[in-house]
């Protein structure tokens, strides 16, 4: 099953010029430890998928919102020549086709 049939808002959005944070929320309780238990999503994981290096992801685990969240820097500064998504609101896609087991 992947991401995307899981979780109920995968999204990404600006965190200043300098980064764009991913917010992954879920329905249920289960459905959050399921995908959290899994070890599919983890910084060395989400590194690898948006080609950073895993010391700048930062992760954080929020179960009373039923929520993984995700920062990472920029590949450009918002508003760069060359920057295609200034409000980082399309940078979620790779997300939702990570395979949970």
């Amino acid at each position: 099953m992947i991401l995307a049939d899981i979780a109920r808002l995968i999204r990404s959005k600006n965190a200043g010029p300098f980064m764009i944070t991913f917010d992954i929320m879920f329905a249920d309780l289960a459905s959050y430890r399921r995908v959290k238990d899994s070890g599919a999503l983890n910084p060395t994981a989400f590194a690898k998928l948006y080609r950073c290096p895993v010391d700048k992801v930062r992760y954080f685990e929020c179960e009373n919102a039923l929520a993984l969240k995700f920062s990472i820097p920029r590949p450009l500064t918002l508003g760069e020549l060359g920057d295609g998504d200034t409000h980082g609101g399309q940078q979620f896609i790779p997300l939702m086709n990570v395979e949970i087991p």
